[in-house]
């Protein structure tokens, strides 16, 4: 009997989900992936009028690397306690609303300002994970709200909101049913195209979910890249500004 439950529990451990434990350095070097990533697909965009394939497909990846390593910080111990959630909805408002100009400017938008860029995507799912995370129906239902109105206003949808806010609780509590939803949300990048709305699809290529095999090996390596507080942000308006200065002269 001993050795039938020692099998049992073997088993029933056998399915446990891994928990992403990955250092703050190898968080650093996702970052810097996706960022090139993104680099690559908006050179291939906006100057080659999307003419290599290859680095179309490899620009998908970028949107799930970005997603991930904003809900891995959100779901670090204390960012609750210690106004984490403001402080980077802050960054997102004041960079997001800078790269609004040359985000415009270089077009391919569906009708004029809309929708709005990655920055306001990361930052409703923000919202939305500080709603959650603070808890209560009031809350909650505001999350809800945000993610209903929120989706029809920035770039990559209700998809991306969703696999963020997925990302973040399996980061925080591994399960199957978060893991699931990751998963659907980052698939429905590629299937987000209803025909009775005529939206396009967002990605039209299936290569979002290389970044999970990216991010779990993340789990296995420990590398020592520095932290540059303020890089990413504004890295994004300018790199977008610097794309439209050089194709107006082009």
């Amino acid at each position: 009997m001993r050795d039938l439950a020692n099998t049992g529990t073997g088993q029933a451990r056998s399915f446990e989900l891994p928990r992403l434990a990955i250092s703050d350095g190898t968080i650093e070097a996702l970052k810097w992936l996706a960022l090139l990533l993104m680099t690559l697909d908006h050179v291939n965009k906006y100057l080659l009028h999307g003419a290599v394939p290859t680095l179309f497909a490899l620009g998908r990846i970028a949107l799930p690397l970005f997603a991930f390593v904003l809900a891995f910080n959100l779901a670090r111990r204390g960012t609750l306690g210690c106004g984490m959630h403001k402080r980077i909805a802050g960054k997102l408002l004041l960079f997001g609303s800078i790269a609004s100009g040359p985000f415009i400017a270089l077009g391919g938008l569906g009708a004029g300002w809309w929708p709005l860029n990655i920055m306001a995507t990361l930052l409703v799912a923000t919202g939305i994970v500080y709603l959650v995370e603070r808890g209560g129906f009031f809350r909650t239902a505001l999350a809800a709200a945000l993610f209903l109105i929120g989706g029809g206003l920035v770039e990559f949808w209700w998809p991306g909101i969703a696999l963020t806010v997925a990302a973040w609780q399996y980061v925080r509590r591994p399960s199957w049913l978060a893991l699931l939803g990751w998963v659907v949300a980052t698939l429905a990048l590629s299937l987000n195209g209803w025909a009775f709305a005529r939206m396009p699809l967002v990605n039209a290529s299936m290569w979002a979910l290389a970044a999970f095999p990216i991010i779990f090996a993340a789990t296995r390596v420990e590398l020592h890249v520095p932290r540059y507080r303020y890089f990413f942000y504004v890295y994004f308006p300018l790199h977008l500004a610097i794309l439209w200065a050089i194709r107006s002269v082009a």
